[in-house]
């Protein structure tokens, strides 16, 4: 009876405290009686705002060209709704349950506060009974928020805790707040904010988000049945939400509380009032799991470019990264300020992705590349950005995506990853893929860079043993990679020989493209390519190299890179040599319906529309007779591109483009070093490398030739100077002694090797052929080899003339490996039929052994037939 007596006492001064404050404030402050009483009171703060909440953001891609919603992703599942949006069932059963006076009081019920005193003295230490009014949750629930918004975990958690405190200098500050709230705002703000605002169970928030999640209805279509059990959730969300059925009763005693009062107050009739506490509340229960996160997306395809956008906005890469994409600036202008708006939430991404490609990828995947593939950890990526812009059309991989925390100890599912295939380290964790002789692409831009032809001849034989010391790199010490050897075989080990280097692109020949780098610079190569994109997925910094390993096998693809980054400079190729950062974001609405930009175009004239022209020339001859030809999808658009093989044929690749659109695809072994040359497709019965990349590729671009807005046209054509080749003709030497034959080649610029001596007819010592021989077209500096006789072939020719056929041919026979060939010439001379008229070569004349010898012998017949009667041979 005292600590009821001694309740009541604290509470009525606190209650006059209340009415002072809220009546008389300066009578208050003045007053010498009330002042040492609410000077503690009066110096609380007493503004609070109803700001923006936490949200759901929004992630849209186009089908058909209209926006889609594809994801939505959010900390607290909760959808801010506008005053007619809510029905009135909640709002009513939010006051007749919630706060009876509300449209009374001035923010704080005196007589619920007193007769808290009371109950709460009086009662058992299992009980007491709360004074809150809808005001003071709605303060109570802001400053909850307010704290889960501080990013400092150490900070957020005390903040947290003083806002849920069971403290008396609490229950102030809560009360001060609300009348100040109650002064700003109208009452149907306050309503709507609380009902935008309370927890409704788990990670639900507000009455739109539950209503979605419990009934499968937005807030305004809710039952009566429906309303009241939504408002008997705040009371105990943990124990009274509709998540499960174990929590139907404990929310049902509540609802019908509610109906009660909303019967009392006459909100509801008495017959609505029978039928909705007769209502099951499982009948009414239409649950829709919360579908946050990238991996609930629609379709699931997308969800890979739903996790760039959200990393994107997230993730702050380190500053010296090779290639940051723009930001998305317009959810701040720092890393840490667009994450905190975020997380915050209400924002609407609009996408770059076309959800028709992007479904013609996956559809194609599934068949070419299973995700579901057990012999071998297969994964499958393809990429499609827009030529002049660098907006990405598609984002796909074989992989269902799944973010999702693994549970301890659970085996691992190789259909499922969080690793994006498609993009570098930071913003999806790949550490990209050797992109083999994609890469040459980026040679033979260098190549014509540097005045250099298409129609150049090059050495392609192989194989071929190099010297590291023969390959130039300005930018390393000593001017090259260093010392010792290497060998190197052509692809399939085909032979190769010499080429133009047009020929060596459509080709793909690995020793060709060597022999164009000992020509060049290495540190060139790299800044060309660097200029169009290329640099390592994993973000890797070498001294003196950039963001490429220099190596001679660099220029073969030896680098690691993303897809996404080889399709962007795919589109290079295709917009006139200007490349462009892959940007996904096309515009922003801010959670107050502005709409801002996305990300911005970033773009750099990376070679001469010139060079470029010269590189789609030899790129469009791959697609059409080359190594890319099965991807050509032959439907009348003009086609260029390049594939990939890595050394074990464990990564391939195809990188197509029209003068729109560029796709790269890539298919490998994401673990070891499989052969997909050795690897059967059980959908297609073909072998992964060899058909998988084009089909993928076709299935891509074939549809989106079918729209004129991404039809590709024409490719420029490229003019005589990148056209135009240099080569050197191989002279006759032969005759001429191994010295004077080194001296000729040498001054022509060849390099001279010794072949030794071979049968023949010259005299011993001199030059007997060479490879290539006299009249050869052979690139410039390149070895001829010179064989000298030694003699083993030397004859003469004996005079058969006169002669009959007959005997000539045995003269002849002694002296040459070969039977003569004979012509006829008509005689009037009986005596002269079947003798030999002439020889070749003439009698006495030198020759070899195995020349041929030609005879010219009398017929009785007009020339050139033979005689009546055959001659003796």
């Amino acid at each position: 009876m005292l600590g009821a007596i001694l309740g009541l006492v604290g509470f009525s001064a606190l209650a006059g405290v209340l009415v002072t404050a809220m009546v008389t404030p300066a009578l208050a402050v003045t007053s010498l009686t009330a002042k040492s009483s609410i000077g503690v009171f009066q110096n609380l703060p007493d503004f609070i705002q109803i700001g923006a909440l936490s949200q759901q953001n929004e992630i849209y891609a186009k089908s058909g060209g209209k926006d889609v919603k594809i994801a939505s992703v959010y900390k607290q599942n909760r959808q801010e709704v506008a005053w007619g949006d809510v029905s009135q069932y909640l709002k009513d059963g939010a006051v007749d349950g919630e706060d009876r006076r509300f449209y009374d009081h001035g923010g704080v019920d005196l007589p619920s506060v007193a007769r808290a005193a009371i109950l709460n003295q009086t009662q058992s230490a299992n009980g007491t009974s709360g004074s809150s009014t809808l005001d003071m949750q709605l303060v109570r629930n802001i400053l909850v928020q307010q704290a889960l918004a501080i990013t400092d975990p150490t900070k957020q958690k005390a903040a947290y805790s003083d806002a849920v405190k069971q403290t008396l200098d609490r229950k102030l500050k809560e009360m001060k707040l609300a009348i100040g709230l109650d002064k700003r705002y109208t009452k149907q703000q306050i309503l709507l904010g609380y009902l935008n605002i309370v927890g409704m169970g788990n990670n639900t928030y507000g009455v739109e988000s539950a209503a979605e999640q419990y009934f499968s209805v937005s807030a305004k279509d809710v039952t009566l049945a429906q309303a009241a059990s939504l408002i008997a959730i705040v009371q105990q969300p943990n124990l009274q939400n509709l998540n499960t059925p174990k929590n139907y009763p404990a929310n049902k005693l509540r609802r019908d509380e509610i109906l009660s009062a909303m019967l009392s107050s006459k909100h509801i009739t008495q017959k609505q009032y029978t039928e909705a506490v007769n209502t099951p509340i499982a009948k009414e229960i239409k649950l829709q799991a919360p579908t946050s996160g990238c991996r609930n997306t629609v379709p699931i395809g997308a969800a890979w470019a739903c996790d760039y956008v959200q990393k994107l906005i997230t993730v702050n890469p380190p500053a010296d990264f090779p290639q940051i994409p723009p930001a998305v600036s317009a959810l701040g202008a720092t890393p840490a300020e667009r994450l905190a708006n975020w997380d915050k939430g209400g924002y609407k991404i609009y996408t770059s992705i076309n959800l028709d490609l992007q479904a013609a990828a996956d559809t194609s995947m599934q068949t070419q590349t299973p995700y579901d593939e057990t012999r071998i950890p297969l994964g499958s990526a393809a990429d499609t950005v827009e030529a002049g812009t660098g907006r990405i059309l598609v984002m796909a991989q074989n992989k269902i995506f799944d973010d999702a925390p693994a549970l301890p100890g659970a085996a691992v599912d190789p259909t499922r990853s969080a690793v994006n295939f498609s993009t570098d380290f930071p913003w999806g964790g790949s550490g990209g893929f050797p992109t083999g002789s994609t890469f040459k692409t980026f040679d033979l831009a260098n190549w014509l860079q540097n005045g250099h032809g298409l129609g150049d001849l090059v050495d392609g034989s192989g194989p071929q043993t190099y010297n590291f010391a023969s390959f130039a790199a300005s930018c390393l010490p000593g001017g090259s990679t260093g010392g010792g050897t290497f060998k190197l075989q052509n692809d399939g080990n085909s032979a190769g020989g010499n080429m133009t280097v047009r020929d060596a692109l459509i080709g793909s020949v690995n020793n060709a493209f060597m022999h164009m780098a000992e020509q060049s610079d290495l540190c060139s190569i790299r800044d060309t390519a660097a200029a169009m994109g290329a640099h390592r997925a994993d973000g890797k910094i070498y001294p003196y190299g950039g963001s490429l390993e220099i190596t001679p096998n660099f220029i073969l693809g030896s680098n690691e890179q993303a897809p996404l980054t080889i399709a962007a400079a795919g589109a290079t190729v295709a917009a006139n040599g200007l490349h462009c950062l892959p940007i996904i974001v096309d515009k922003v609405v801010d959670p107050n319906g502005k709409t801002l930009p996305g990300q911005t175009p970033t773009c750099n004239q990376a070679i001469s529309p010139e060079v470029d022209a010269g590189v789609l020339n030899a790129m469009q001859g791959s697609m059409t007779s080359g190594t890319s030809s099965p991807g050509n999808p032959h439907d009348g658009v003009p086609y260029a591109g390049k594939t990939g093989t890595g050394n074990t044929a464990d990564h391939v690749w195809l990188n197509g483009l029209t003068t729109k659109l560029a796709t790269a695809v890539w298919t490998g072994d994401i673990i070891g070093h499989a052969s997909l040359r050795q690897t059967i497709n059980p959908n297609t019965r073909q072998y992964y490398a060899s058909s998988s990349r084009f089909a993928i590729f076709k299935a891509i671009m074939s549809l989106a030739d079918q729209d004129p807005t991404l039809r590709g046209g024409s490719f420029p054509v490229a003019d005589a100077q990148m056209l135009s080749g240099t080569s050197a003709e191989v002279p006759n030497v032969v005759g001429s002694t191994a010295e004077q034959a080194n001296s000729v080649l040498t001054s022509l610029g060849f390099t001279v090797t010794l072949g030794g001596t071979q049968a023949s007819g010259l005299p011993v010592g001199q030059v007997s052929s060479t490879d290539p021989g006299a009249g050869g077209k052979v690139p410039k500096g390149a070895t001829v080899t010179i064989y000298t006789s030694d003699g083993t072939l030397a004859t003469t020719m004996p005079n058969v003339v006169g002669m009959s056929l007959h005997d000539a041919n045995n003269a002849i026979a002694s002296k040459f490996t070969s039977t003569p060939s004979v012509t006829y010439v008509n005689s009037a001379q009986p005596s002269d039929l079947c003798k030999v008229k002439s020889s070749n070569p003439a009698a006495g004349a030198a020759a070899t052994k195995t020349d041929p010898v030609s005879l010219v012998v009398y017929s009785d017949k007009p020339t050139p037939m033979p005689p009546t009667v055959a001659c003796p041979q």
